[in-house]
């Protein structure tokens, strides 16, 4: 369908804006961290989804490719349709949502307004996996520079073990220049 948009910015909402690209207006609604992070440039690139329902054709867009995988996740959950996606993205960033799935913190999800206990349990339980796969999902244990404990942690995840038990094991063995392997084998020890 429609992946992206570039072209020049005619109109400008907290919910939605109004993009030129060769004459055609593409109306596009927006979370509220898409509308922060445009700025005020003339020309703008929107990641964009196309959502086809019965009685509409609505193009969603966003700032980043993450933030549109994101909401690809969240609308895969029951009971969550784009609209409640585009308010959990204007409520929390990506990355916050995926911390907060990753560590079962039912009460921020439920902090949102629209999500409920039984939604925010079930957007825990349907995307905690997939939360791994995005970019950002260990950046708040390890420092980004040490990708030999990144890439050990998927690994250990991989083979089965408990992501937060993975963690803490690669935390207590890990010294500056470990590689790879000599992680693995040490936390496997402690596991």
């Amino acid at each position: 369908m429609i992946g992206q948009l570039n072209g020049r910015l005619i109109e400008k909402h907290p919910t939605d804006l109004v993009i030129d690209c060769g004459g055609v207006g593409y109306e596009v609604k927006i979370s509220l961290n898409t509308f922060s992070a445009l700025g005020a440039e003339e020309s703008v690139r929107v990641y964009t989804k196309l959502v086809v329902r019965e009685d509409a054709q609505i193009l969603y867009g966003f700032a980043d490719v993450v933030e549109r995988e994101m909401f690809n996740h969240l609308v895969s959950v029951s009971g969550i349709g784009p609209n409640t996606a585009m308010i959990m993205l204007s409520s929390l960033v990506p990355k916050e949502i995926a911390v907060a799935i990753q560590s079962e913190d039912v009460k921020t999800i439920q902090g949102i307004k629209g999500i409920g206990a039984k939604t925010a349990q079930r957007v825990i339980i349907d995307l905690k996996d997939k939360m791994l796969k995005m970019a950002f999902s260990t950046e708040n244990i390890f420092n980004s520079n040490n990708t030999n404990q990144f890439d050990a942690l998927n690994a250990l995840v991989s083979l089965g073990f408990d992501k937060k038990s993975a963690e803490k094991a690669i935390d207590k063995v890990s010294t500056e220049n470990d590689s790879v392997e000599q992680l693995i084998k040490e936390a496997l020890k402690i596991l």
